[in-house]
């Protein structure tokens, strides 16, 4: 249907020109401008040098590549360098899209796709008819009227959430700019009124659970809105009220070094937004103590220590979700300390796989099982999908205060019908932010329990079920074996000396690990603490502490300029 629709639309007789045009709002990044300029196409972790070729030849057997392509947030950064040499190479690669693609075939014609197209045709018009005649300005604003008149029509096809928000903001940035296509706008605003209060709900979470997601749909919220103010047409409440709930969540997932948590597939975020989306939204509002989007934040000092506190998302949200229960982030002053390995999915299918394990998360793990599983792959969106199943169905959440710092006390039951064993999870931190102490409990709960507890151990022929408590490190903490094998120094670029401990019942291990980031050519290599061990009975326990170094001051200047850490103690 959406290619017989888009066919139809790039017959028919539109009207031509911008009756206005939003100002640019999306962030671009000068450097990968620089790179695209240069011929180096750098998607989905694959580069590729073609200096004299069209974006449009590369990558087309990837699906991940062609929808990043398709999406044309490339204009962005090629907007970002803004000289002649990208201006050129983005009116070379636009009307390459109309010439291959205008006329309703190709991969492109999806209502999220074209929505993100259109938002950035749009923003980007000027910089995209500098020099042009008016016979090539008219077949550009033809296009896009084409590509409006489809997503007029198929809109509703898109996904609930991120996709359906793109699609209909970039049919409002439509309606709004484009002569004759200001019919459209009413039924856009009311449909994402509709989604603002179907899909964000009372903490300001949406399904998924990503939190860079949360961040795409609340930059988009606040284009919307934007465009709709300019034009003097009314905004509608859900989509303030909308703001207004996201807004003090965003900030609630934010480490102190201005990073979102990475978990469910989500990055930190395009360097620069969440800071421009909080600061157009004119939303001051911060989060109360609790869970939000399900995910609890303990705060002091210059510590954030972020812990996913919820069961993962369910159904088609989890399409890109990960096994991550309990695994927890933590962040001092500017530097990553515990990291997530992050998502794999810019660096082929086993890596996204692998990324989505609990393995690759900061928290325990049964060896060989996830505490959410992987089910069968089923055809999602056009892309083979493997959505989450057995996954926890209690997750408990308890905060409290102590004497000299915060509790979180938490629990999942996702070993519960494989092993018998609940993961019970207690993390300490002291109201200076210089210590974190946990102990991470697997103990059966019941009779029942005990019987398939009893019936694994048979399968491990007595042996005890082996388990890993991992703590992976961010690539630029420098780890080393201490005090004669007893303890791990963690070194960070700022100079804080962190000292990782345990209490002897597991093996500590340094082991190598990856930090999966998107825009870089490969994963970054890093290196993970790991505790191992094997439950005989039905409890194991294992406490561990994670503490400054007394001879690191509290505070720290902390300055990186061109990645080189200047530091001066306070």
């Amino acid at each position: 249907m959406h290619r017989l629709h888009a066919r139809l639309a790039a017959r028919a007789r539109v009207p031509t020109g911008f009756v206005s045009q939003p100002e640019p709002r999306s962030i671009g990044r000068y450097a990968r401008g620089r790179q695209l300029t240069a011929g180096n196409f750098l998607f989905s972790g694959h580069l590729f040098e073609a200096p004299d070729s069209s974006i449009w030849d590369i990558g087309q057997d990837e699906p991940h590549i062609v929808e990043e392509l398709q999406g044309c947030t490339w204009l962005d950064d090629l907007a970002a360098v803004g000289d002649a040499k990208a201006r050129g190479k983005a009116q070379a690669w636009v009307y390459d899209w109309i010439n291959r693609f205008g006329n309703g075939s190709g991969p492109g014609w999806t209502p999220e796709l074209t929505g993100r197209r259109l938002i950035r045709w749009i923003n980007h018009g000027f910089f995209l008819l500098r020099g042009r005649d008016k016979a090539a300005s008219d077949i550009y604003y033809r296009s896009l009227a084409r590509q409006a008149l489809f997503l007029s029509r198929r809109w509703t096809a898109a996904r609930p959430g991120l996709p359906r928000v793109e699609a209909l903001t970039g049919m409002i940035y439509a309606g709004l700019s484009l002569e004759g296509m200001g019919d459209h706008v009413a039924p856009a605003v009311r449909a994402l009124a509709r989604d603002c209060k179907a899909q964000v709900d009372a903490e300001g979470g949406i399904p998924t659970r990503n939190p860079e997601e949360l961040l795409e749909v609340f930059t988009l919220f606040t284009w919307a809105r934007q465009a709709l103010d300019e034009s003097e047409h009314a905004v509608p409440e859900e989509l303030e009220a909308a703001l207004a709930r996201i807004a003090p969540t965003l900030r609630f997932l934010r480490h102190s070094d201005g990073g979102l948590a990475r978990f469910h597939g989500g990055g930190r975020g395009i360097e620069g937004r969440l800071d421009q989306a909080l600061s157009e939204s004119g939303i001051s509002d911060t989060a109360g103590p609790g869970r939000r989007m399900g995910f609890a934040r303990m705060q002091a000092g210059r510590t954030s220590v972020i812990v996913d506190a919820a069961p993962p998302p369910s159904g088609e949200a989890s399409y890109d979700a990960h096994a991550s229960t309990l695994a927890f982030e933590l962040t001092s002053g500017r530097r990553s300390v515990i990291v997530n390995c992050g998502s794999g999915r810019a660096f082929g299918p086993e890596w996204r796989r692998a990324g989505r394990a609990t393995a690759s998360h900061s928290t325990l793990a049964l060896d060989g099982y996830s505490s959410s599983r992987l089910g069968v792959p089923s055809r999602l969106n056009g892309l083979r999908q493997e959505l989450l199943v057995d996954q926890p169905q209690e997750v408990q959440f308890e905060p409290s205060d102590l004497d000299d710092g915060m509790r979180l006390e938490l629990g999942h039951d996702g070993y519960r019908k494989t092993h018998g064993l609940t993961h019970a999870r207690t993390l300490d931190l002291t109201w200076d932010g210089r210590g974190l102490v946990g102990e991470d409990l697997i103990t059966t709960l019941s009779d029942g329990d005990k019987a398939r507890f009893d019936r694994a151990m048979d399968r491990e022929g007595l042996d005890g079920i082996p388990y890993s408590v991992r703590f992976h490190l961010h690539p630029e903490v420098d780890a080393n074996v201490d005090l004669g094998g007893a303890a791990i120094s963690l070194t960070l670029k700022s100079g804080e000396i962190w000292v990782f401990r345990h209490d002897g019942v597991s093996e500590m291990r340094l082991e190598p690990s990856v930090y999966l980031e998107n825009g870089r050519l490969k994963p970054r290599a890093t290196q993970q603490v790991v505790l191992t061990g094997r439950a005989m009975s039905y409890a194991t326990r294992v406490r561990w502490s994670l503490a400054k170094a007394q001879e690191t001051p509290t505070a720290l200047r902390d300055f990186v300029e061109d990645g080189i850490a200047d530091k001066d103690q306070d």
